[in-house]
């Protein structure tokens, strides 16, 4: 593949942002295409679309001249918004997307997933864990419409990808996604231990899982760098957890009737990044217990 330049959706959220400047570092002409006003002065460009429309989606990316999309531009969490309201900014955007990228010839495209493909955050149901570590292979079971919109972004991938001709696509499965300094308030300076978990703590429903900033915005670049076929759904998690419980008696307290398949020593993750290592060549740099 042939990559100089890059149109960034949701340029102005704080993921997007990061892999504006990524890019940049790396050499790359880049496209902000967001909604409303410009809001950073990374991009070399600035293109303001509504995603949810398709032709305003097209129109946006034509005017771009990019040759790969990271689709960034969709509600970062459904709390503050109407359910059919997640669901079409994940799952419309996507595909206005994904159809515009093939029409347009891109070579690359990356959506948005997250760990809530699984369930996760935002169910009343537990995410529901068959073994650990877990990999791209584990059942999804979403339930709520956001998580519902992640699993239909990763299908639309899937689909699209049957098709001749059309760019690859990687989805990324993020989970919370943070700076350092949001990192070293929510954990390095709490306590982490099983005693102050409890029996049902709020990260059991994301395994414990995170992700800096900077991995989040180097995975999205090592995503189009890669050369693979059709569409690919990716977990981007950090190396480890955000406890200072060891991974194993994390696994043995709240994911009890999971068989552990894999290595889980030290306070190693709960989800494997094997297959981003292996696809991607990308390996997690960043820990909050370094910071």
């Amino acid at each position: 593949m042939s990559i100089e330049r890059v149109a960034v959706t949701g340029g102005n959220g704080t993921i997007g942002g990061a892999i504006l400047s990524e890019l940049a570092d790396r050499g790359y002409e880049t496209v902000n295409v967001s909604r409303g006003d410009r809001s950073e002065s990374v991009a070399d460009d600035y293109r303001s679309a509504d995603l949810v429309d398709a032709q305003a989606t097209t129109d946006a990316l034509a005017a771009s001249d990019a040759d790969a999309v990271m689709h960034m531009g969709t509600i970062p969490s459904p709390v503050d918004h109407p359910g059919h309201v997640t669901f079409e900014s994940n799952a419309l955007s996507a595909y206005h997307v994904l159809d515009a990228a093939t029409e347009l010839g891109h070579e690359a495209v990356v959506l948005p997933s997250s760990i809530n493909v699984m369930g996760a955050d935002y169910q009343d149901a537990p995410t529901e864990v068959s073994y650990l570590p877990v990999d791209e292979e584990h059942p999804l079971t979403p339930r709520d419409p956001y998580a519902l919109g992640k699993q239909t972004t990763e299908a639309l991938g899937e689909g699209f990808a049957r098709r001749p001709d059309t760019p690859q696509i990687a989805s990324l499965r993020y989970p919370w996604v943070a700076t350092s300094d949001q990192l070293r308030s929510r954990f390095a300076s709490q306590e982490r231990s099983l005693a102050s978990l409890g029996a049902n703590p709020t990260s059991r429903s994301t395994l414990f899982s995170y992700l800096h900033l900077a991995d989040a915005a180097s995975i999205a670049r090592r995503a189009i760098e890669a050369d693979f076929d059709g569409h690919e759904a990716v977990w981007a998690v950090a190396a480890d957890t955000n406890t200072t419980v060891p991974s194993a008696r994390l696994a043995e307290t709240y994911y009890e009737d999971a068989p552990v398949r894999g290595d889980l020593g030290g306070y190693a993750s709960l989800i494997s990044t094997e297959k981003a290592r292996q696809l991607l060549d990308w390996t997690p740099e960043y820990s909050w217990r370094d910071l």
